[in-house]
């Protein structure tokens, strides 16, 4: 099968792209001009274009038969928030419009976030949103997407939505592999502390499992259908003693209050308002932090065949590949 790939560049698109690459199927990526696909897999193309240029976006679809649509914009914020909009409502607009007219499927790449919080349930992939309420820029358009990918498979559309757990394990350091990052941050001293009590729950998703998930979506799902490929619904504790034994990092001694992170959230977005200095915590993520986010997979599981590594399993194959990268020191002889 002939695929396009947007966002390739990205943790999870790059490793999608080699994940159906690897399955045999003839891969494109698509890529801004001066990006870099730095893990692009051997017979694999390269389109330049942008999911905000139809016009790229036509020819790099054309004589395909289906388009997995990974590219988003995953910042905690911008300072021109319309931006989410354009890449995240818009972008998905224009894949859409390509793919009806090379007569291509869509695999949509949704979000958790657009299911909405959980907090003390487990959601599935019918389960009502239950706030209309969103915390920032990003989960508000992903769920504004994921109206347009839900009102366009009611009208005939030819998609399918994918909505992937917290997807953390080897592959490109990026925004979207923030789990590993944080991780790395607390083993080199430079994480503050623990956000609240880490005991909020959320799908942590091992990504070889996401992109098998995938792989089998685009050879089995039918058009119309959805599915979540999430993972183990643990908590921050539970990750960092994960991490602990895999690794021999003892888990953060300080627990930042939430109103505490909160307000310093909530500064660094007002300065980065006032300077557009980039934050790196805000009010809107230590809200995010404070809910939970507990999903099931089972509809994945009996309809795709998906399979969930635990996550001691996922973070000591991380841990692995990190020292092997020389992230981490090795273990002693």
């Amino acid at each position: 099968m002939r695929i396009l790939v947007t966002g390739v560049t990205g943790f999870l698109g790059g490793r999608i792209a080699a994940r159906l690459a690897q399955a045999g199927h003839e891969v494109r990526g698509l890529v801004r001009a001066g990006s870099t696909w730095s893990d692009r897999p051997e017979r694999s193309d390269l389109a330049t274009g942008d999911v905000t240029d139809p016009v790229s976006l036509d020819r790099a679809i054309a004589g395909t038969d289906a388009v997995v649509h990974c590219a988003a914009m995953v910042k905690p914020w911008a300072k021109d928030p319309s931006a989410f909009d354009t890449v995240n409502v818009g972008g998905l607009h224009h894949v859409l419009d390509a793919a009806k007219a090379a007569n291509a499927r869509v695999f949509y790449t949704s979000s958790f976030l657009a299911l909405g919080p959980t907090d003390g349930a487990t959601f599935d992939e019918a389960t009502p949103r239950a706030t209309a309420f969103a915390h920032n820029d990003y989960e508000r358009t992903k769920w504004a997407a994921d109206r347009l990918a839900r009102e366009a498979g009611a009208a005939g559309a030819r998609i399918v939505r994918l909505y992937p757990g917290v997807a953390y394990g080897p592959g490109t350091l990026t925004a979207g592999n923030h789990v590993v990052q944080n991780l790395l941050l607390h083993a080199r001293g430079k994480l503050p502390g623990m956000l609240g009590p880490g005991d909020r729950r959320m799908s942590l998703a091992f990504v070889d499992d996401v992109t098998a998930g995938y792989a089998a979506a685009v050879e089995r799902a039918k058009d119309g259908s959805a599915y979540i490929l999430g993972g183990d619904n643990r908590t921050l504790v539970e990750l960092f003693r994960a991490f602990e034994a895999a690794a021999g990092v003892a888990p953060p001694k300080v627990r930042i209050p939430y109103a505490v992170a909160g307000l310093i959230g909530r500064m660094q977005r007002w300065r980065a308002e006032l300077f557009g200095t980039p934050p790196e915590l805000t009010d809107q993520i230590v809200r995010i932090y404070r809910r939970e986010w507990a999903y099931s997979s089972a509809l994945a599981e009996r309809e795709l065949g998906y399979k969930i590594t635990p996550l001691h399993e996922g973070i000591a194959q991380t841990v692995a590949w990190l020292r092997d990268r020389g992230e981490l020191p090795r273990e002693p002889a």
